[in-house]
């Protein structure tokens, strides 16, 4: 028979507590990987300090939405991220206390999409596609040279990191991403998840040093550009009420030209897609 230790060991005894603690002689700050977010998880600032009335409102409106509470919780996460720019364990206590779900479970969600920010971002997200095809037509060489440019040669900007303040106007996380699911237009960036196609390291820069100027260029196609917060608030489900601003905030042309043209040869030549047959399944020896 086994008997309980104060903290985990390892071998087949159980434990009392799930960690042990650290001594006074352990710099917790010092071996985090981020410091600031280290001095962040630190601190024991009060909910209501940073989501006020007014966020709980659409929080309790979010899950309204929903026949099941937890359901709310993607877009709650988002929420939280048009107000701090990032999810803090601040925000992961705020969802976790709304929905009733533990911190961890919050956590597990939220540090699995790349999607939740665990850091602060600053007031644009760039987001170079580096997937194979966008590689291949130069996305690799534009995250590179945004690298630089955004940094320096001897310090390029890493992944997920911010030149300038995060949230402060003109600054700028960058980031290289997946699939954007713009292959015919490659390679392609997304400001805050709007698309800007055919991109080249000069159209690049051009368009980095717009942003820090505090422009906003027009999209190459979607909704007109917004901040990163303001791009959350509508992920979570949130837009203007009045129908021409809503409008003016949300309309544009999502197609290309390159997007649709498959579908206009197929149509100018009476192209159709073979009627899928019913085909029984094979026999599977049984076991």
């Amino acid at each position: 028979m086994t008997s309980s230790t104060a903290v985990p060991e390892p071998g087949p005894n159980a434990a009392d507590r799930t960690h042990a603690a650290a001594g006074g002689d352990v710099d917790v700050i010092a071996i985090a990987p981020d410091p600031a977010v280290a001095e962040g998880i630190l601190a024991e600032t009060p909910l209501e300090d940073i989501f006020d009335v007014g966020v709980v409102d659409r929080a309790q409106e979010i899950i309204a939405r929903y026949p099941v509470a937890r359901s709310a919780l993607l877009p709650m996460l988002h929420l939280v991220q048009s107000v701090q720019g990032y999810v803090s364990q601040e925000g992961i206590a705020f969802c976790a206390n709304q929905l009733e779900l533990s911190d961890a479970e919050v956590g597990a969600v939220a540090t699995f999409y790349t999607m939740y920010k665990r850091r602060p971002c600053g007031e644009h997200l760039v987001s170079v596609c580096t997937n194979t095809l966008c590689a291949a037509m130069g996305g690799d060489a534009i995250y590179k040279k945004l690298q630089t440019h955004l940094g320096s040669e001897s310090e390029p900007l890493g992944q997920n990191e911010t030149a300038g303040t995060p949230n402060e106007p003109g600054s700028i996380t960058l980031e290289h991403a997946e699939c954007l699911a713009a292959c015919d237009l490659a390679p392609v960036i997304q400001v805050n998840y709007e698309f800007f196609d055919n991109q080249t390291e000069d159209k690049a820069v051009a368009l980095v040093d717009a942003l820090q100027a505090g422009k906003k260029p027009a999209p190459t196609r979607g909704a007109p550009l917004t901040s990163f917060k303001g791009a959350e608030l509508q992920l979570a489900g949130f837009f203007p009420e009045d129908d021409r601003q809503y409008r003016t905030d949300v309309d544009g042309p999502s197609q290309a030209v390159e997007t649709l043209r498959g579908a206009q040869i197929a149509q100018e030549r009476g192209w159709v897609a073979p009627v899928a047959q019913d085909v029984p399944l094979p026999e599977v020896e049984k076991k």
